[in-house]
């Protein structure tokens, strides 16, 4: 093997950890959502199934599997394209129901969205209340957010982890 192998392996280490670590710019590190909690945002939320659930940061997209196999429409933003790759083939079942946008949800109109889920950091909260309220219209957005909650907004339930608000 020459150099050129060497360099081949540097240079997909050095994508792969920015993939994961740059995204602390933007929202939350790559963290699977265990299945009881996405049940319990589901659940929560308890979406029909001609309406629409955003999920911010879908990751591997298991969150929109279980919304699909619910009947619900599900729109999963992932900025980290190894994720999204993920997504896309482990979703393709269910294509007529995923959409897997590859790009930032801070540039997402939130407002054609009936719900949202988000794993985000404590420190993203403000600035998504704000995002949503912003962008919501005259319509409401339910809001499922798993262990962190909005700042100054008292959640309408609670399931394990998962608290839900919304927006009128």
């Amino acid at each position: 093997m020459g150099e050129w192998f060497f360099w081949i392996i540097w240079a997909i280490a050095i994508l792969l950890f920015l993939s994961f670590t740059a995204v602390l710019l933007v929202g939350a590190p790559y963290l699977p959502t265990l299945k009881l909690a996405r049940a319990q945002a589901l659940d929560l939320l308890d979406l029909k199934p001609s309406q629409t659930l955003y999920e911010l940061g879908s990751g591997d997209g298991s969150l929109l599997i279980d919304a699909a196999k619910r009947g619900i429409n599900a729109v999963g933003y992932e900025i980290n394209p190894f994720l999204v790759t993920i997504a896309y083939f482990r979703c393709w079942s269910y294509r007529k129901k995923i959409k897997i946008v590859w790009g930032n949800y801070w540039q997402a109109d939130l407002g054609k969205a009936d719900a949202i889920f988000v794993f985000l950091l404590d420190k993203f909260m403000p600035r998504l209340d704000k995002k949503i309220e912003t962008e919501k219209g005259k319509k409401q957005i339910v809001l499922a957010t798993h262990a962190f909650k909005v700042p100054g907004k008292k959640p309408i339930a609670k399931s394990g982890a998962v608290f839900l608000y919304t927006y009128k």
